[in-house]
């Protein structure tokens, strides 16, 4: 099965940018996006035949919102994690099957100065507490742009940016809490030492032609799924967005 999840930082210009060519090239059996920056009926989007289309919409025009466009119908479906100070951003889909959960996340920024750090703290825990209940009653896929660059090797410039949204202590400590609950990064998995792989590039400086970049897009996974990975990867080549999509590929049947 091929998972891909990517930022597209507001889905109707990325269409006009592509998506459409990558969607049907990539021909993924799971594509979720973040950032759709979409209310309903704001894009009339033709996806190849077979896939369902399940979407989470912001509150607030042109802001957040995800996505997941799959081959495989879910047996429930459940948008953000069922708390109400969270759920006004779109920015969580839960897809649920016999074998296991495929969860999409955008989570929230820091902002400029930190500014809204500690919101986002509490977001981890209260995402982490959700994944958790689903992990006890099947295994977890969970994607997205987690807004975090968890160990230097994973931006361009480390020492400039530990008081930077996205590579501060408390934000890179909350990544390690989260795998220590029995999770897998399935990039480092299978690549723990690769280095100028990244996900995210500033559209200022010319940062993605000199590669001056970060890894803050991820499919990670339980403990549980571990025998049954078969690769990862990030399409640093694609453009259309400030990310790329990342993609993961795992033996698991789906029903």
């Amino acid at each position: 099965m091929k998972f891909i999840s990517w930022n597209v930082n507001g889905l109707r210009a990325c269409v006009q940018k592509g998506f459409l060519d990558v969607f049907r090239k990539m021909d993924a059996d799971f594509f979720c996006i973040q950032e759709t920056k979409l209310q309903k009926g704001q894009i009339s989007l033709e996806l190849p035949e077979g896939y369902y289309d399940y979407w989470n919409y912001a509150e607030k025009k042109g802001y957040s919102g995800t996505a997941i466009f799959t081959k495989h119908k879910p047996v429930a479906v459940v948008y953000g994690i069922g708390k109400e100070e969270h759920d006004t951003e779109g920015r969580v889909i839960t897809l649920e099957y016999g074998e296991f959960f495929l969860v999409t996340c955008y989570t929230p920024n820091s902002q400029s100065e930190l500014a809204r750090l500690p919101y986002r703290l509490e977001w981890e825990d209260s995402v982490l507490a959700y994944l958790d209940g689903l992990k006890e009653k099947k295994p977890v896929i969970f994607c997205g742009d987690l807004n975090v660059a968890h160990q230097e090797i994973d931006l361009k410039n480390p020492k400039t940016n530990h008081k930077s949204a996205g590579f501060s202590d408390q934000e890179r400590e909350k990544f390690t809490e989260f795998l220590n609950h029995g999770y897998l990064d399935t990039f480092r998995y299978f690549y723990p030492d690769a280095e100028q792989v990244y996900s995210w590039w500033s559209y200022r400086f010319q940062a993605r032609k000199k590669n001056a970049g970060w890894r803050i897009d991820y499919f990670v996974v339980s403990k549980d799924l571990e025998d049954k990975l078969t690769d990862a990867n990030i399409h640093m080549d694609i453009m259309g967005s400030d990310h790329c999509p990342v993609e993961m590929d795992i033996d698991i049947f789906v029903s």
